[in-house]
């Protein structure tokens, strides 16, 4: 065979460019959903179980609609203005996108099934639009007989669809923004349809003209730097997250996920910010030596509040910090004031992979790696509590800072918790950080210690030890151990952190804000501090973060 005839084999029919091009688009548009949909509704099994469900349920009646027209109205013409109405909604999603998903947030729906209705909304028009192409091209299709054109279109839609998850996943979502990425597809839309439609007329040529100028116009409304929780000072896609910061006023918050991460004040870079961090340094009053904490270990780095107030307060100490998204260490160095030092290591790496590598032991394991709908389950575990044991010195603590209610059916994840603590060490301590069965940040400390330290005998160590921060308030949410016999231990082999968190959907999530300087550390001080300026809290949808 010539080249020219090998050539002519490769190329691409119009019919055969748009079934590729179908399948690009929704694939991708598949995968940028779950980034859309995680901020306000999560990104557990069950969001990707709706989102994957929808888009087979959509394409699958556009199959049906466009089979049934195929054979009298299937041209090169329809399935361009397919493309271009499928490029105007994208258009739409850029444009308006976040108020539809805060409006669908508000359906009394379960929480399994809670983002099925912004999918729908949102995802499900396209995706039919898409549906169309494949029977339209199958009914133009130079093959001969059924069966073969049927077959060359599944086959062009499918490596179009293989071509559409690794770029997007590989790409797009490491180097681009979501309204970016939509763009991306956006365009890519217009361009087959100007492609597939060729000669393009005056009234198809203006049409094009508008959805373009429509596409690029959302792209630039979307990009103007400001939400409603602030200045969007710096976005972009991790291969984990969507990482956003945002200024208002003299505050700083890391969102990952959409979520409220971390915060920092502009003119006072190491105060705690959010009040839950606050709790950090209850270590230094349950440990019977304080002076002995001078190695300490951090999983999750975030905005590195904790790493960094320990370096500046405590002169003895080493942190080490193990983060898994090499973008949020990126992030904590820029925006975030974040230093590595000879008494600040940071590690690009998950936390069960750091300490089953890693030569040092700690005193301190602070594990703030849990978000409030995304949990790594394989820091949740019996095995892995028995790992961090095995890399704490004789008399170190384990911190962890989990994210459920304290009581009531959104407690399950936390009680879960307890138990497998209380499996491997001799005494757990909780202190719900906001009261009350609202979800909010309920921080465990694990020990090795088989006596219990009673909370008078913590707010007397308070009086008497100076660890930089005034922990009085902190230490009266001491809470006796809740009940756990209708939770499972979690295990390697089962730990199903999925469905423990499933009833905190819907419910609001309280965290605490303190206005309080923390420079001092003298208690008195910190008393008087604290009655002087009222704690500000923040409370949002468990959906939104």
């Amino acid at each position: 065979m010539s080249s020219t005839r090998r050539f002519d084999a490769l190329r691409l029919s119009r019919p055969e460019v748009a079934v590729f091009v179908s399948g690009v688009a929704s694939m991708g548009l598949e995968i940028l959903a779950g980034r859309m949909i995680a901020p306000q509704f999560g990104s557990s099994i069950y969001t990707w179980g709706t989102i994957i469900g929808v888009f087979l349920a959509a394409l699958s009646y556009g199959y049906h609609r466009g089979g049934k027209q195929a054979a009298e109205r299937a041209t090169n013409g329809r399935m361009a203005r397919v493309f271009l109405l499928t490029a105007a909604y994208v258009a739409g999603l850029i444009l308006v996108g976040d108020v539809l998903l805060r409006a669908t947030s508000g359906f009394p729906l379960p929480g399994r099934v809670a983002s099925l209705p912004a999918v729908t909304l949102l995802f499900g028009p396209p995706t039919y639009l898409l549906g169309y192409v494949s029977p339209y091209a199958a009914e133009l299709s130079a093959k001969q007989g059924l069966g073969e054109a049927s077959g060359h279109v599944y086959m062009l839609g499918t490596v179009g669809s293989i071509v559409g998850a690794f770029a997007t996943t590989y790409f797009l979502i490491p180097s681009l923004g979501i309204d970016q990425i939509a763009l991306v597809f956006g365009a890519l839309s217009i361009a087959t349809a100007v492609a597939i439609s060729r000669p393009i007329g005056r009234e198809r040529a203006t049409v094009t003209g508008f959805v373009a100028l429509l596409l690029v116009a959302s792209v630039a409304t979307g990009a103007a730097g400001y939400t409603v929780e602030g200045e969007v000072v710096y976005e972009t896609q991790t291969p984990y997250q969507n990482l956003r910061v945002v200024d208002l006023g003299d505050t700083r918050t890391l969102y990952l996920g959409g979520q409220r991460h971390s915060a920092m004040d502009l003119s006072e870079p190491n105060r705690h910010v959010f009040q839950y961090t606050r709790y950090f340094h209850l270590p230094y009053l349950v440990a019977d030596d304080p002076d002995e904490i001078d190695r300490v270990l951090f999983i999750g780095g975030g905005g590195f509040t904790g790493p960094k107030r320990f370096v500046h307060e405590y002169e003895n100490v080493t942190v080490d910090v193990a983060e898994i998204d090499p973008a949020v260490i990126a992030t904590a160095k820029e925006y975030f004031r974040v230093e590595e030092s000879g008494r600040l290591n940071i590690h690009n790496q998950g936390g069960r992979q750091f300490l089953r590598e890693t030569n040092h032991t700690y005193d301190l394991i602070v594990l703030d790696a849990y978000q409030k709908d995304k949990v790594p389950f394989e820091l949740t575990t019996r095995e892995f509590m028995s790992l961090a044991n095995d890399r704490l010195d004789d008399d170190g603590i384990v911190f962890a800072n989990v994210i459920s209610a304290a009581n009531g059916p959104a407690s399950q994840f936390y009680r879960a918790e307890y138990r497998t603590m209380s499996k491997v060490y001799p005494q757990v301590y909780s202190f719900p950080t906001a009261g009350g069965g609202v979800v909010q940040n309920i921080e465990l400390i694990a020990t090795k210690n088989d006596s219990r330290l009673s909370e008078a005998q913590l707010l007397a160590r308070n009086e008497r030890r100076e660890v930089g921060v005034d922990l009085g308030a902190e230490i009266r949410t001491y809470a006796a151990a809740p009940r756990t016999d209708d939770v499972p231990v979690l295990r390697d082999d089962r730990a199903p952190v999925d469905s423990l968190l499933d009833p905190m959907v819907g419910q609001r999530y309280v965290i605490q804000e303190s206005n309080a300087s923390e420079s001092e550390g003298d208690p008195q001080q910190g008393r008087e501090r604290r009655e002087a300026a009222p704690i500000a809290v923040r409370s949002a949808s468990v959906r939104s973060g």
